[in-house]
């Protein structure tokens, strides 16, 4: 079983529930054969801006920052990491891309578990892949290509 420790620091209108994201979270990580544990934590605005300068020296806040955890050898440890997830600016990105707030949290945490995971999109051939695991997943989950850009008449 995938255990998640959830620290909602920031409520907002709209947030999953836990059994919301533990349905996406154990889709994501579906083909892991073992128990994994992983804490998410749902922040405001300026958290987010804080700990985005602070590990990726990048300005302003993002909707996802992914810790994975590196276990120390010789230890038996299934934790993943942390996602640390901005509320505001997940509401924000699935109004301005036309997409439902459910289905864009669902990518978000798919995506960010699978940063976890060791997925990348810093090269073509690696966003390439990890989208289209993301695409994949969320396909099982009956949620549409989130890359397909959606335009409202």
């Amino acid at each position: 079983m995938n255990q998640i420790d959830i620290q909602r620091v920031f409520e907002s209108e709209g947030q999953p529930d836990e059994a919301q994201i533990q349905a996406w979270v154990d889709a994501a990580l579906e083909d892991v054969n073992q128990d994994t544990e992983m804490v998410i934590r749902i922040v405001d605005e300026a958290e987010s801006a804080q700990l985005n300068e602070q590990y990726r020296h990048k300005k302003g806040p993002t909707n996802i920052l992914s810790f994975p955890f590196e276990v120390p050898d010789g230890i038996e440890l299934n934790l993943l990491g942390d996602l640390v997830i901005c509320a505001p600016v997940v509401v924000r990105e699935a109004s301005e891309q036309h997409k439902p707030l459910g289905h864009h949290w669902a990518h978000i945490v798919v995506h960010g578990v699978l940063h976890l995971l060791g997925y990348d999109h810093i090269d073509d051939d690696e966003a390439e892949l990890m989208e289209g695991k993301e695409i994949e997943i969320l396909k099982k989950l009956n949620i549409n290509n989130p890359y397909i850009e959606v335009i409202k008449a």
